[in-house]
């Protein structure tokens, strides 16, 4: 009688928490809170972006530990297991990928990518940056090469419009885009900006070039990086994203005939 009751008393408390669902999910938000402080820190001064990148890194291997702990966790505390902690576990699983989706992301696009840091549609005469810190031409036939390779699809754009029209449509996408504006010259059909990365801010320069083509205007974009000698096919995918949403923008507001 003794025996039942006491089991019946044990069967009606609650289960052990799951230590490694609760270290998982623990380590997991200070790799995120570690990372996002590692670029308010660059954007404040505190510190060397290289210092940032470094801290990075090792929010990266706490990341993995915390996918670990938190995979055990989830075998902890499956519905019938004997340990309580079931959200704990899947929550610190979720954020533990969150970074390292960022270093495995980073790190394709690293073996994928040229070493590189400078993109132009039009790499034989590409635009010229002049109101920029460091205003130096496209590097050459090497860099050519090597983004033709990498990036064959980019090419200038054609469109069915008058050159000041299509001046207008490519600096009101640039504004749209959220690049900070530093030379709009209509006279010369050149726009250049620059836009800066979400985390850290480093900041690419980007300059739009207008002119006259048969039937309409042509326009070239070149992108490149102020920091680094690889952009890691960032710069060839805001030229894309630019250009297709001129496309876009130009084609929904052509004057009909």
């Amino acid at each position: 009688m003794h025996s039942a009751i006491k089991a019946e008393s044990m069967a009606m408390l609650p289960k052990p928490l799951s230590v490694p669902a609760v270290l998982g999910l623990i380590l997991g938000l200070a790799a995120v809170a570690t990372i996002v402080a590692s670029g308010i820190g660059y954007r404040l001064g505190w510190w060397h972006f290289t210092r940032g990148l470094q801290a990075s890194e090792w929010a990266t291997y706490g990341a993995a530990v915390a996918l670990v702990l938190s995979g055990f966790g989830l075998i902890q505390t499956h519905p019938r297991a004997v340990r309580r902690g079931l959200a704990f576990a899947v929550l610190g699983l979720l954020i533990a990928l969150f970074p390292l989706g960022m270093a495995l992301q980073w790190e394709v696009a690293s073996r994928t990518t040229p070493p590189i840091n400078d993109i132009s549609t039009d790499t034989a005469d590409a635009p010229v940056f002049w109101d920029m810190p460091n205003p130096t031409d496209y590097p050459g036939a090497k860099t050519a090469a090597l983004q033709h390779a990498a990036h064959p699809d980019l090419a200038p754009l054609k469109l069915g419009l008058k050159p000041e029209d299509a001046f207008a449509q490519a600096l009101s996408v640039a504004q749209a885009k959220g690049w900070t504006i530093v030379a709009s010259v209509p006279a010369e059909g050149r726009i250049e900006a620059t836009s800066s990365s979400l985390l850290y801010g480093f900041t690419d320069e980007v300059i739009v070039r207008v002119k006259a083509a048969e039937g309409g205007a042509l326009v070239d974009v070149r992108s490149r990086s102020r920091l680094g000698r690889v952009d890691r096919g960032v710069n060839a995918k805001r030229i894309r994203a630019y250009l297709a949403a001129l496309q876009e923008r130009a084609t929904a507001n052509k004057p009909q005939p």
